[in-house]
Order: structure tokens, then C-alpha cells, then sequence
């Protein structure tokens, strides 16, 4: 606590001294816009609609900064002017105007140093869209604004330049150091900030992109927005004739293939560790800007493994949860997966809760929320008594991934109920070659002399009822599924057509109950289903086996062609 009220004194002290900054004498060469926004996103920033952290504020004869914010997520995901890149692509007059008197009004009210937006992240966020906008908002001003802006930018520049170091590892510091190279890069008279800057992300991309092209959140969506911010930094450097370093360009090759691997059949990305799917567009836009695909795409990157068959895909978190600072905001989420065919989500884990209230965050975190076998009321990795901390992390204890005449095979066991049941997990997949069937068994073992003594001690306490336990499958909100008269099996359609079936074998009772799906960008979570598999481990090894398979009747190929709902507000 102590140290974040340093940090803050230390922020409002650096932007304080930077404006002593000389102003900026213009931009180099005419900015392109590179980040792309959501065009009915813009349309609802027009009418007043603004939706920014999963809150909704209404003011149509208002400026951005005038209202109440509704939390500090709102408040910061408005100061870093992401909302731009929607305006933007609305590109309306009304688009170009609203733009221009929001920016205006920030530096009218904050541009001299003040409020709560002057933080490392916060600010090489804002100076990136304020570079690749500059032509939508400098169109018409006049002299004394485009003064004011140029003047503007130069302070967050100097402000950057002095406390970029004072960024979080990770994403923001990435966001502060791109946006420190775009300054050096594109103002006239802020050259001197290049070179460090350039050096300085260079030395991130060693520390912070591992071999095998991962980050420590081991968060798909985080991932893509590093790899977003580093070929932006690339191309910048390459129009304006500066030598991009090599760990610069080694770090962009690493990172593609990964994504590639935690990108589903539909294109968009795997929702793990607080990660969603990704902004719209931009997972294409930063493979494309990676360069060429160099060799096949990585069964497993990230701690993560990949199963294709066809048209389907499945993702399965085959790692233990990140660990240190990246832990406080890591899920529960070993062996849980997600199924995609084709356009069409399948299975799924509920999301990220973040934008939705603390109890959602949390509880988006167990194990329960993620398509995994759970321990009733004991996640896999336990959170301490600090919500946000994990102190106890599922290990996994065997993974093998095998290519059988049958398809992929994947085999994973990890010591999450050990310690306080006796008991190892373990989850065994098949997909089959032409996607059409998935076979899974999952099972709770005591493997050794010490572990069967510590689950006799689970059944003595519990009265020889055993340790009750679930296998969830989280459907998406879209999957139409419907349970049979004998409940042995459910029927699941999807918009595309196709019908899935899921049967089970072993000792477990089947319920479809409802449950929640996360999405980023709405007001609240969209109702969807769960198939839950409930049973109790009575004995040293209890063994579950499911399918999920395509019925019969299903086309080996779908035209799929009905469009997807856009993102709504509700």
C-alpha cells in the first residue's frame, strides 16, 4: 500500500515537472492509423452510449469528462482513448466532432498534468491514439488547438521518458514503451527519446517474451495485444528508416506461432486466465503484420495443448497456473477446455469476469467455471485469503501428447486434490482425424500408500459417503441443448446446423443447469447452459468417460452462412 501511494506521488510529481516540456513542432510524416475500432461501437459513442469496463454511461449533450465516472475500470479505460480507435471507424462527421471535442476537453481539464490518467500505461495507451488519429483530430483545428495538442503530447512524452520504469513487467510496461517510441518517432523535436526507448523495449522483449514465444499471465488475449504493440513498434521504426533491433523481430517471430496455437477453428482465441477473445480484427491484423507462417502451427505453446481434427478445435489448458505477480490474476483452470467446429463455439469456460463486480471476478476464477472435473467447493489451485492471490497451484504431474491411427491424444494429471483429498486428477482426450467425435475419461486416483491413507481419512470424515465431485462442460450461449427422457444423453445444436451428442459412461448422474458466459464488452453475463456429470469417489480410483460427438445424420461439411449476433449492450 505504501509503495503504490510512492507510486502515485512519484506519477503526479513527473507529470508535474514535464510541463516544463518545449512543445512538440509537429509530426514527421502524416501518422497512419493502425489500430482498429468497432464501427457500432463509434455509432453508440455518437448517440452517447458509453459503454467503457462493462459500465454503461448515457450523455448525449455531454462531454466523456463531464460525467460521473461509474468505477476507476471505467475511469482508466477511458483516459488510455482506446474509444478513438471506434470513432474512428464510425468515421462520420459526428464521429470526427465528438473525437475532437473530447480530446480537446481532456487537455483543457488534465493536459497540464493533472488527474488520474497520468500513469506509464495509461499514457503511452493515450499517446498511441492520439498519434494514429492525429489526421481525424487536427482536421479543421485551428492554430491555438493543434498548438495545444502538439504542447500536450510533448508533456506525456517527457512524462513517459521519466517514469516508463515505474510500469507493471508485462503489458503495461509494453504500452508505455511503444508509445514512448512512437513520440521519439513521429514529433518533430522528441527525437532524443527514440533511441533509449527503442533500447529499452528491446531489453522487455528478452525479459518478458520467454523461448517459446509466452508471457507469464499466460493470458491468450494479453499475448495478442503484446504482439499487437510490438509490430506496431516495428513498422513505426521501419517507415521512419530506424534500425529494428533483433529482439525486437525475435520476439514478433515467437509469438505468432503461439497465438496460432490458442486460435480456435472460428479464428478467434481461447478464453483463458482472465483472457477473452480478443477485439475484433486484431489477431488478424497482428498475424498478418508478423509476416509469413514459417512451418507448421505448435501442438503445445504456452502451456497450453492443441488438438485439430477437420473443422474442429480443441484447447485445453495443459500447465500449471502462472505463478508470482502473474498469479493474481491467474484461474483455476488445469485440464479445463474449450471445442469449437467450425464458425461455431461448442464448449466453452465462462470467462473473465473483470467489468462484471468483484464477486464475478472471483468466482470466474474456480475451477467450477471452467469446462474441468472439480472437487465439490475446492478449486484445483486455491485462493488465499487475499481474493486475488493464489497460494496453492495445481501441479501437473504427466502430460504426453501422442499422434494414434485414431486421431490426437492427450493425457494430463496433476496433483490439485492431493494434498487435501489423496487424490490425483487425471484427463485423457481423443480427437478423432475428422473431427467429429471427442473422447474423454476423466478420473480421481490414490496413487501411492500415503495418499490412500489420506483419502480413507476423506471417507471416515465424511461417513463413507466419499468425496462428492462434478464434471462440467460450459456450452455456449448459442448451443441449443436438450436433455433426454432417460437423461443419459444431450442433444446440442448449433446455428450452423449441426448436432452435437454428449454420452457418458460410469457411475455419475447428468443435469443440464444453467450457467453464465462472460463476454467483454457487455453490461452483464449472457445466460448459457452446463451439462454437469456429478458422482463420488468411494474408492482408491473413480473413472468418468464422456463423448462429445457429431450425430450421425450431421453433413461431414456445412455451409455455414446465417451471421453471428453482434455484440450487443444488454
Amino acid at each position: 500500500m505504501a509503495q503504490e501511494r510512492f507510486g502515485r506521488l512519484a506519477d503526479r510529481l513527473a507529470a508535474l515537472a514535464a510541463r516544463k516540456a518545449r512543445p512538440a513542432g509537429g509530426f514527421v510524416s502524416q501518422p497512419e492509423p493502425r489500430s482498429i475500432g468497432i464501427y457500432a461501437r463509434g455509432k453508440q459513442l455518437v448517440a452517447g452510449n458509453i459503454l467503457l469496463a462493462g459500465h454503461l454511461a448515457e450523455a448525449p449533450d455531454q462531454s466523456l469528462w463531464g460525467i460521473t465516472m461509474p468505477n476507476l475500470e471505467f475511469q482508466m479505460e477511458a483516459q488510455g482513448f482506446v474509444w478513438l480507435d471506434d470513432l474512428a471507424a464510425f468515421g462520420t462527421a459526428a464521429a470526427r466532432t465528438r473525437a475532437q471535442d473530447w480530446t480537446w476537453d481532456w487537455i483543457a481539464r488534465y493536459g497540464n498534468g493533472r488527474g488520474p490518467g497520468w500513469t506509464p500505461d495509461l499514457t503511452g495507451r493515450r499517446i498511441i491514439r492520439w498519434i494514429h488519429h492525429a489526421t481525424l483530430l487536427l482536421s479543421g483545428r485551428n492554430r491555438a488547438d493543434t498548438d495545444a495538442f502538439y504542447r500536450a503530447l510533448a508533456r506525456q512524452s517527457a512524462f513517459l521518458s521519466r517514469r516508463w520504469k515505474a510500469a507493471a513487467p508485462g503489458l503495461p510496461q509494453f504500452e508505455a514503451l511503444t508509445g514512448l517510441v512512437y513520440a521519439g518517432l513521429s514529433l518533430i523535436g522528441m527525437e532524443r527519446l527514440t533511441a533509449p526507448a527503442t533500447a529499452a523495449l528491446a531489453r522487455a522483449c528478452e525479459m518478458e517474451i520467454d523461448r517459446e514465444g509466452g508471457i507469464a499471465t499466460r493470458n491468450p488475449e494479453e499475448l495478442l495485444e503484446v504482439l499487437t504493440l510490438l509490430t506496431w513498434a516495428a513498422s513505426a521504426m521501419t517507415e521512419a528508416a530506424h534500425p529494428v533491433p533483433a529482439a525486437l523481430s525475435s520476439a514478433i517471430t515467437r509469438i505468432a506461432p503461439t497465438l496460432r496455437t490458442l486460435r480456435h477453428a472460428d479464428g478467434e482465441l481461447a478464453r483463458f486466465h482472465g483472457g477473452g477473445k480478443g477485439a475484433e480484427g486484431r489477431l488478424d491484423q497482428a498475424l498478418a503484420a508478423a509476416g509469413a507462417r514459417l512451418g507448421a502451427t505448435p501442438a503445445v505453446a504456452m502451456g497450453f495443448a492443441r488438438l485439430s481434427g477437420r473443422r474442429t478445435s480443441v484447447i485445453v489448458d495443459a500447465s500449471s497456473p502462472p505463478g508470482g505477480r502473474a498469479a493474481l490474476t491467474a484461474h483455476a483452470s488445469t485440464s479445463a477446455f474449450e471445442l469449437t467446429s467450425g464458425r461455431r463455439p461448442l464448449i466453452v469456460n465462462c470467462g473473465s469476469g473483470t467489468g462484471f463486480g468483484p464477486a464475478w471476478q472471483q468466482a470466474a476464477r474456480a475451477t467450477q467455471s471452467h469446462s474441468a472435473l472439480c472437487m465439490d467447493g475446492v478449486s484445483s489451485s486455491r485462493f488465499g485469503a487475499r481474493s486475488d492471490a493464489m497460494d496453492q497451484r495445481a501441479r501437473i504431474t504427466t502430460s504426453r501428447m501422442t499422434k494414434g491411427t485414431e486421431g490426437a491424444d492427450l493425457y494430463l494429471a496433476h496433483d490439485g486434490w492431493l494434498a487435501s483429498h489423496g487424490l490425483t486428477a487425471s484427463r485423457s482426450l481423443t480427437l478423432a482425424q475428422d473431427g467429429r467425435r471427442l473422447s474423454g475419461v476423466d478420473a480421481l486416483t490414490a496413487l501411492t500408500a500415503e495418499a490412500r491413507r489420506r483419502f480413507e481419512d476423506v471417507m471416515t470424515t465424511s461417513a463413507m459417503e466419499g468425496a462428492s465431485f462434478s464434471i462440467r462442460f460450459h456450452l455456449h450461449p448459442e448451443v441449443n441443448a436438450t436433455l433426454d427422457m432417460a437423461e443419459t444423453a444431450v442433444s446440442m445444436g448449433l446455428r450452423s446446423g449441426e448436432i452435437w451428442v454428449f454420452r457418458f459412461t460410469g457411475p455419475a448422474s447428468l443435469t443440464l443447469e444453467p450457467s453464465a458466459y462472460l463476454e467483454k464488452g457487455r453490461l452483464k453475463p449472457r445466460s448459457c447452459t452446463q451439462i454437469v456429470l456429478r458422482s463420488q469417489a468411494r474408492g482408491f480410483e473413480t473413472r468418468i468417460g464422456w463423448t462429445l460427438a457429431k450425430a450421425k445424420d450431421t453433413p461431414l461439411a456445412i455451409r455455414d452462412l446465417e451471421s453471428d449476433d453482434p455484440a450487443g449492450q444488454d
